[in-house]
């Protein structure tokens, strides 16, 4: 009970009990008015929104209600299947579920819930569904693909949030498999989906269009695409397909038969492992590359959908799966001694005849280089290649010098005579015989005594690609032709040949070498009686602070050839412990297939 009682201020006398009464009765009237307020807002706000969609934003959502109505959307091609040499698959389609989203059915506001949601289910970043939607516009009618290849499980939660993922598609269409995973995926490479500037570049391709990134499925793209269709279709508020009121049939793309063997390319891989290097493997007469593998590898199915950081870290590794060993360059080693006997004998400083004293080392300009062991006397080229005479081809090298060895190693397919255009593969490189002026220019350094030498055997500056040596070995045995390595058979006849001008007698004398090196030589583990005699070199090269590496080149068989092969496995050590046995189980491959009949 409030008392009555007055109290004075600076100001005057002031009654309690009056104040308290003018307080409530203010305090009354203030809620009146806003109780008044709120019921007039609440009940003018159906008419303002009403008044909003049908005179502001009235032909905005006429058209919204149409294209909600009527649809017209691409229907992807079936992308054409690639074959190896037998017709057999190396790549094809295969059924799929992919997720699509009509930006112009939703605001940019509400779609960036809908991604929200969408995020969580197919465990992508919400703002890379978004960058999709911007990407296009949200005022597009033609739909975008947000997710490829999605699983069952997927599928269902998809399907369960339906109601709340208007403007979301579920769309059956091919997509890219290959069946034997890893194998041969340098060669065949890869899909995704086209980038702003191939579409830039392409008119003709829609949004979402899949095209060949890498490999094969980038050379041959225009082949194995197709043509997209369209279909226009009426659905209803839920997005559920009413009626097809048009159609233009895709066209499947066309198949690729490549020059590739599916069983060697297997054992090329299966025999040289888990181990860096590389094998490649050559029809002698044309080039046809029957085999090309390199480790380590990659899987191309991952690219058909999202590839997750796991993979693509791997893919990053250091040891660079992505690099295509076969098509890079390494120090020859003994390999290379195939060029220094030829510029030998066609620099005119030696006939095939010719001998020289292989002693336990020699002397070069004060400084002493060492041959394997004790020396082997005097012998001529088919010995010294059989045997890897260093001391013998010092010798050679410095009679002919650096520039005739850079020039006959061109003529043997080293250094930038091959065609890598024709091959097409990404990443090649042409390997290097560089002469003194060369190293002048790539280096800034004179040309010393040393640098002859050590390129007479295959080291120091000289580098040489697996691909490389294969050609080399291939212009030996068929006569002095050198080919020009493919994939494609379609490009085998215009993939010609080129003579080189090697003389007749000089490939004579190298190739009954290379068939010593197998019979007496450095190689007799290859003439074991599972395989045609064959001719081949080894390799043993030295990498300063690593475990040397193991190189082999061959052909077979000796009499008629008509396969060659290069093998390099990193940190191998001997070429005949580690690579040589590669090359014979591909040879082993080939001719059973052939139905020779081993001898043993």
């Amino acid at each position: 009970m409030a008392s009555n009682y007055t109290f004075k201020t600076g100001s005057g006398l002031f009654d309690k009990a009056a104040i308290e009464n003018a307080t409530l009765r203010r305090s009354r009237l203030y809620r009146a008015i806003l109780l008044m307020l709120i019921v007039t807002g609440l009940l003018g706000m159906p008419v303002f929104r009403l008044a909003q969609l049908q005179i502001v934003q009235g032909e905005y959502n006429r058209q919204r209600a149409e294209n909600n109505r009527i649809r017209l959307f691409p229907v992807a091609s079936t992308r054409g299947q690639i074959l190896d040499r037998n017709g057999k698959t190396l790549a094809a389609s295969r059924l799929s579920r992919s997720v699509y989203l009509w930006p112009k059915e939703k605001s940019a506001k509400e779609w960036q819930t809908t991604a929200t949601l969408l995020s969580s289910i197919l465990k992508i970043p919400q703002n890379e569904i978004i960058k999709k939607l911007e990407k296009i516009g949200y005022k597009s009618a033609i739909p975008v693909r947000i997710s490829q290849d999605i699983n069952v499980a997927t599928f269902l939660s998809l399907s369960e949030q339906a109601d709340n993922l208007q403007g979301m598609e579920i769309r059956s269409e091919s997509s890219r498999n290959y069946p034997n995973n890893e194998l041969a995926g340098h060669v065949l490479g890869y899909i995704g989906e086209a980038s702003l500037e191939q579409i830039k570049a392409n008119p003709k391709y829609p949004m979402g269009m899949v095209v060949g990134q890498m490999g094969v499925e980038r050379i041959a793209n225009s082949t194995l695409e197709g043509v997209w269709g369209n279909r226009l279709i009426e659905v209803n508020a839920k997005g559920e397909e009413l009626e097809e009121l048009g159609v233009i049939s895709p066209t499947a793309g066309k198949p690729v038969k490549l020059t590739l063997d599916l069983e060697m390319q297997k054992t090329a891989e299966k025999y040289l492992g888990e181990r860096l290097g590389a094998v490649v493997a050559l029809d002698v007469k044309t080039g046809a590359v029957l085999a090309l593998a390199s480790w380590p590898n990659f899987d191309p199915n991952i690219f058909t959908r999202k590839v997750t950081k796991k993979e693509w870290d791997r893919l990053q590794g250091e040891d660079k799966p992505f690099l295509n060993r076969a098509l890079q360059g390494y120090p020859a080693g003994s390999t290379f001694k195939i060029v220094t006997s030829t510029a030998g004998m066609q620099s005119g400083k030696f006939t095939p005849d010719s001998t020289l004293f292989s002693s336990a080392s020699i002397t070069i300009g004060g400084i002493s280089f060492n041959e394997h062991g004790a020396g082997y006397g005097t012998i001529g080229f088919r010995d010294a290649l059989a045997y890897s005479s260093n001391t013998f081809f010092y010798q050679v090298g410095m009679a002919a010098g650096p520039e005739q060895m850079s020039k006959w190693g061109r003529e043997l397919g080293i250094g930038g005579s091959i065609n890598l255009k024709l091959l097409g593969l990404d990443g090649a490189n042409h390997g290097q015989i560089p002469t003194p002026a060369q190293k002048q220019k790539m280096y800034g350094e004179d040309w010393y005594v040393g640098d002859t030498v050590t390129m007479a055997i295959g080291q120091g500056l000289v580098l040489v690609t697996p691909l490389e040596l294969a050609v080399m070995v291939s212009t030996v045995a068929n006569g002095g032709w050198r080919v020009q390595p493919h994939l494609l058979v379609s490009q085998t006849n215009e993939a010609k040949p080129i003579k080189t001008a090697i003389a007749p007698e000089t490939l004579d004398v190298i190739r009954q070498g290379l068939i010593d090196v197998v019979l007496k030589g450095t190689g007799r583990g290859m003439n074991d009686g599972s395989i045609p005699l064959s001719g081949g070199k080894t390799g043993t090269v030295e990498i300063p602070g690593h475990p040397d590496n193991s190189m082999y080149v061959g052909f077979a068989p000796a009499d008629k050839p008509e396969v060659a092969i290069a093998v390099i496995v990193e940190g191998g050590g001997f070429g005949a412990v580690s690579a040589a046995p590669v090359a014979h189980e591909v040879f082993k491959t080939y001719f059973q297939k052939k139905g020779f009949k081993p001898k043993n």
